[in-house]
């Protein structure tokens, strides 16, 4: 597209007005968008603004680690993750859990993976025993709670499901 106001050099800034209710849009050149005042209209660095709000975010929640540690793969300390906003390898994840996790916690609102798996068959596996595990677990709890409500018809249902599945899991 071509520059609204010169008409002859391709368009590259986009700039939408609103003035006393009336909506403009116009698409301008760079030396036009320059001579209009609108060049360097957001002049940041995306890396450095989202790593100071993140640095601000992570400032009252991680506890302060004592001593300059590091990431054994890349060499990260864990101020440099706070500075940056973000962690240098998978392996500062292992490196700085204790100091991560509740970040990761209040960020994603759980610290397990919960969403899509790849397709290898080992890991699947694993995953299904993992969730089977967690279910019995799950099952015992609501048994353990019906006992104490003295809801015993359920707690016979419960206590059937539980033995259903550790078989299951056990195949």
């Amino acid at each position: 597209m071509k520059c609204q106001k010169c008409k002859a050099r391709e368009a590259n800034t986009h700039v939408k007005k609103v003035v006393n209710g009336e909506y403009t849009e116009l698409m301008l050149c760079s030396e036009c968008a320059h001579v209009m005042g609108y060049d360097n209209v957001f002049d940041f660095d995306v890396p450095d603004m989202f790593g100071g709000l993140l640095q601000s975010f992570f400032a009252g929640a991680l506890p302060a680690r004592s001593g300059a540690s590091r990431c054994p793969e890349c060499s990260s300390t864990f101020g440099d993750i706070t500075n940056n906003g973000k962690v240098g390898c998978a392996k500062c994840y292992e490196a700085f859990f204790e100091e991560l996790l509740p970040s990761i916690k209040r960020i994603h609102g759980n610290t397990s993976h919960c969403g899509k798996v790849s397709a290898s068959g080992d890991f699947i596996e694993e995953k299904k025993a993992q969730n089977t595990e967690n279910e019995i677990e799950d099952l015992k709890t609501q048994l353990q709670k019906a006992i104490e409500e003295q809801n015993f018809e359920l707690a016979a249902t419960l206590r059937d499901k539980i033995k259903e599945k550790e078989a299951e899991n056990n195949e």
